[in-house]
């Protein structure tokens, strides 16, 4: 069957420093190339506009954040082209756990497999109250490969993840905010109007400090303490030096709005 004609991915600067990237793919957003190419070409808008602050990725699929994987596609390639197109996700998910700017998932409905890869490589999550998260490759005879057996421990730790990954199961949006996987329980259906609300937050702040955190925070999973420690003296003092933290400073004592770029 042919693609429809309406993108497979659109994006839209809602207000200065904000870009909302909304997938709507019929029938639930599977994570095929369509969705993939439409990713990268929504990032390199934000590069090229170089204005960008925060990123809130959502959906235009009524119950669905996205369901998984295209397993249509899969089915028909041969294993080098298995390899290509999980080369091909995991790239897109990787520019959107960059530090380059904040990413939000925006997650109503179901996120599954491939598609709670993209929200967990988000920097941040918010789900309505009836999302539903899952990784059920098993099912297929596979496991996640867009980096959920490394995303999902990080966030909600080895026993969780096994459970989830093992049994395939489905965690509704309460237990997934108990358990870490996501960080804002919202009402059903305002999951991107509480994102935007978020990235409003975040638009206050200066973008080089909320960059470094991310880098430091991810640089904890990685270093041992004393080397993780180090790091974040470093970030520190390159926020000193170079970044905005003297304007900060100076707003605080002035007390008025910082000025960040």
């Amino acid at each position: 069957m042919p693609e429809p004609a309406t993108p497979a991915v659109a994006w839209r600067v809602v207000k200065d420093g904000v870009m909302v990237v909304t997938l709507q793919r019929p029938q639930a957003n599977a994570l095929g190339l369509p969705i993939i190419a439409g990713l990268q070409a929504a990032l390199d808008e934000a590069e090229r506009r170089g204005d960008i602050k925060v990123i809130v990725v959502g959906s235009g699929i009524p119950g669905f954040f996205a369901a998984g994987a295209d397993i249509k596609h899969m089915s028909s390639v041969d294993a080098e082209s298995f390899t290509a197109y999980g080369e091909a996700l995991r790239a897109a998910l990787d520019r959107l756990a960059a530090d380059t700017w904040i990413t939000l998932a925006a997650v109503d409905g179901l996120a599954l497999g491939g598609g709670l890869e993209l929200a967990m490589a988000c920097h941040l999550r918010v789900a309505g109250a009836e999302a539903r998260l899952g990784l059920p490759e098993v099912r297929l005879g596979l496991i996640p490969g867009a980096g959920g057996t490394q995303r999902l421990p990080r966030l909600v730790g080895r026993g969780r993840a096994l459970d989830i990954m093992l049994t395939a199961r489905q965690v509704c949006a309460e237990e997934a905010l108990t358990m870490g996987l996501i960080d804002r329980l919202v009402p059903a259906g305002t999951a991107l109007e509480a994102a935007l609300g978020l990235a409003d937050e975040l638009l206050a702040m200066s973008l080089p400090a909320l960059q470094a955190v991310v880098r430091t925070v991810d640089a904890a999973f990685g270093l041992p303490a004393s080397a993780g420690f180090a790091f974040e003296v470093a970030q520190e003092q390159a926020l000193f030096e170079g970044g905005e933290a003297k304007e900060g400073i100076a707003a605080f004592l002035q007390k008025r709005p910082p000025k960040f770029a």
